[in-house]
């Protein structure tokens, strides 16, 4: 997959594509469905996105809300096939520009586009003033199709990146999942940590969390991917998501303890999909009941992971 930050500098063969067009945090069911009919023979598959998120630029205070970081968004839309990723950078000119300017210099002019699809609910330009049926009219005036694409709903409610990071919040990933077509996943490298979890018996992988939405702490069973190095490969572990409060830890973190497993990872990228909330973080009278706690842990989330 070949990715494009300026859309200034197009290849040749990069230009006639058919994309989909939006922030795609988390790559959930509803962005598969616009990435698929963005999908036609004898054009590239492309997605325009932003990085960062506008809300990121507009709130750069606010509170931590992606479901993934730029690098996850890449991996997943590879795995679905795209082929040119035009993440363009949100910026003061970015989000300065009117909606027919965005039509014309970025998506015509610029990438050169030949189908765009976006869903029901798209806005764009200066201050969101554009529409999806706006830009309908704006392909016609600029040389590329739109397709309009409905929103998908499961069960009651439409699928959205706002019911995906409640259904976390409240514990619930397999519900996430069915929302995603995909366990929720976690990706980034594996950092040095305080090294206690090698002293207990249980040597963990630690992540940050950094500028992500983070679930409902405690600790889940999960499946992890090892995406480089020697020890590349599918595991499951179980791993604690929070602040380990027998510990104190000023911020939260990701530490997984990868069953079967044996080597270095430190500095390789993990992809860790959570799969069940066994319980919440505690803290204990001593590191004997810790580990006690962990035994049964590894055990619970075992079982988990054995359930289709």
């Amino acid at each position: 997959m070949r990715i494009l930050r300026d859309p200034q500098y197009t290849r040749p063969d990069d230009r006639g594509a058919s994309a989909a067009i939006g922030n795609f945090d988390g790559v959930h069911r509803g962005h598969q469905h616009v990435l698929d009919l963005a999908r036609r023979d004898g054009a590239p598959l492309g997605v325009v996105t932003f990085e960062p998120h506008p809300r990121e630029h507009f709130a750069p205070d606010g509170p931590p809300f992606r479901l993934m970081n730029a690098g996850a968004r890449a991996h997943r839309l590879e795995k679905l096939g795209v082929e040119i990723l035009a993440e363009l950078p949100f910026d003061a000119r970015m989000a300065g520009l009117s909606a027919e300017a965005f039509a014309r210099n970025v998506l015509a002019e610029g990438l050169g586009l030949s189908h765009v699809v976006v869903g029901a609910d798209f806005c764009f330009g200066k201050g969101r003033t554009g529409t999806a049926e706006m830009l309908k009219d704006f392909g016609a005036r600029y040389g590329f199709d739109v397709t309009i694409a409905d929103l998908l709903v499961s069960g009651a409610d439409a699928v959205s990146s706002t019911a995906i990071r409640t259904a976390l919040s409240e514990g619930r990933p397999r519900d996430a999942a069915a929302m995603l077509g995909h366990w929720h996943r976690i990706e980034g490298p594996v950092l040095h940590g305080e090294k206690r979890g090698r002293e207990l018996g249980y040597p963990t992988a630690n992540m940050g969390l950094d500028g992500l939405h983070v679930p409902r702490p405690g600790v889940y069973a999960v499946v992890v991917d090892v995406l480089d190095g020697p020890h590349r490969g599918s595991f499951h572990g179980v791993a604690n998501l929070g602040i380990r409060p027998m510990f104190a830890r000023a911020t939260p973190n990701l530490e997984t303890f990868v069953f079967e497993f044996s080597g270095d990872l430190y500095g390789h990228h993990l992809s860790v999909g959570l799969v069940d909330w066994l319980r919440g973080e505690a803290k204990f009278d001593s590191l004997e009941a810790l580990i006690a706690q962990m035994d049964r842990d590894s055990a619970a989330a075992r079982t988990a992971l054995s359930r289709p």
